[in-house]
């Protein structure tokens, strides 16, 4: 974990997202919280990791989600190198 991030804003806005209980919910909440870009940008990088998972191209990657190679590139520096964040999720979506 970057202690950086670690501060009492981003733990309240943890809680914040933990007591959600529906799709519906998330949809309610980041559409407050984020701009419609904001949230598509997320959606987009988990996308991306996603299909690195999947053995996709950086070609076939971009061209289908619309993301840059230079998000790609980022993207799969953290599924290499970073917390483990994004294979915790996918570990659980598979269950």
């Amino acid at each position: 974990m970057n202690k950086k991030l670690k501060t009492d804003a981003v733990d309240h806005l943890f809680d914040a997202i933990l007591s959600l209980e529906t799709k519906e919910e998330c949809y309610d909440f980041f559409e407050d919280l984020c701009t419609v870009n904001e949230l598509l940008s997320l959606s987009q990088r988990f996308e991306v990791a996603s299909m690195l998972r999947s053995r996709k191209t950086y070609l076939e990657i971009a061209e289908k989600t619309g993301a840059s190679t230079a998000t790609i590139s980022r993207v799969n520096r953290s599924l290499s190198y970073g917390n483990d964040g994004y294979q915790l999720v996918f570990e659980r979506l598979n269950k």
